[in-house]
């Protein structure tokens, strides 16, 4: 059985390539066109038939409008510079309409992509188009693209709450990694680091699966999962516990029978000076109670109150020890 391939290209819509072969064309007359563009541009155009079509046809358009700017011998011969030069813009102008005509098309149709992120320590809460509000927490950033279709989002790196203004004709899906989240009218938790993926379910229901449609899953209020690789598990939390994990959204961090090591690596999200267990058997003490998550003091005299450590300053370092 034969095989048929297609080139990323073959994906790619004939009216984007248009625009792009308008955006071509224009840099190439207007733009201080270099060596450097030459190349990029053969570049593209070998890439497809497509592109080599598209901007064939759009340097086909551009000869005849170009026309428009050459008027008759018996016109020009006693024509005033400034007649020729009126000429010449009207021609140019017919040119740049038509170019950008095309790839108007494309661009006023397609959702903008608008990026939104955190700093180190940071919260922010930002309302979508649609009504969708969600909250960063620390060192997040998020793209989005809201369209008259579809509503997506990427969650680059760290984490967000998303509080979902449900629409069935107009999904919502969140991808991360390899992962994709859509929405079922719901309130969710997406927290993304390196190799691994959580979803928390606060309310309503989501549909958890690989991007390509492998392995959906439909998770419910009190489920998270844990998605690292190709492995997914699912467990199931009280909402108070949620709650709790969630008070970032109010600038705390709550701990609940949380070991050392654990809330050392959740406190240093938020700061620049980092807590530093070096004892193993330290590590492993427990600890509860609320924190500000910009205040690593307040978490280094309570590990020295109550389990009565030593806390050194070194650095951009708190080592805790015996």
């Amino acid at each position: 059985m034969s095989e048929t391939t297609h080139t990323e290209a073959d994906a790619v819509p004939a009216r984007q390539i248009k625009a792009d072969a308008a955006v071509w064309l224009e840099r190439r007359h207007f733009w201080n066109w270099s060596a450097e563009d030459q190349a990029a541009l053969d570049s593209w155009r070998a890439e497809s038939s497509a592109h080599e079509v598209a901007y064939l046809r759009m340097e086909a358009a551009w000869g005849r409008t170009e026309r428009l700017a050459a008027l008759k011998p018996s016109e020009t011969e006693n024509a005033p510079p400034s007649r020729v030069r009126t000429v010449s813009r009207i021609a140019v102008g017919v040119a740049v309409a038509l170019m950008w005509g095309v790839a108007g098309m494309y661009y006023i149709s397609r959702p903008v992509e608008k990026v939104y992120a955190t700093a180190l320590g940071g919260h922010r809460t930002v309302t979508l188009a649609d009504g969708t509000l969600i909250e960063l927490n620390t060192d997040t950033v998020l793209r989005a693209q809201i369209g008259a279709s579809d509503r997506l989002v990427s969650l680059e790196k760290g984490e967000a709450y998303f509080q979902i203004k449900h629409d069935p004709a107009r999904p919502f899906v969140v991808t991360a990694g390899n992962q994709r989240v859509t929405d079922v009218g719901t309130k969710f938790l997406v927290r993304r680091s390196a190799g691994r993926l959580e979803v928390a379910v606060m309310e309503g229901r989501v549909q958890l699966g690989a991007s390509d449609g492998r392995g959906p899953r439909m998770l419910t209020q009190g489920d998270v999962a844990v998605a690292s690789g190709n492995a997914v598990s699912i467990a199931r939390k009280q909402v108070q516990t949620l709650t709790n994990e969630l008070g970032w959204r109010h600038g705390v961090l709550v701990f609940d029978h949380t070991t050392l090591a654990d809330a050392t690596d959740e406190i240093n999200r938020y700061n620049r000076t980092k807590v530093v267990v070096t004892d193993p058997s330290v590590a492993r003490l427990t600890i509860d109670g609320t924190f500000p998550t910009s205040n690593i003091g307040a978490f280094t005299d309570a590990a020295q109150e109550i389990f009565r450590l030593r806390v050194d300053r070194r650095g951009d370092e708190m080592v805790i020890s015996r």
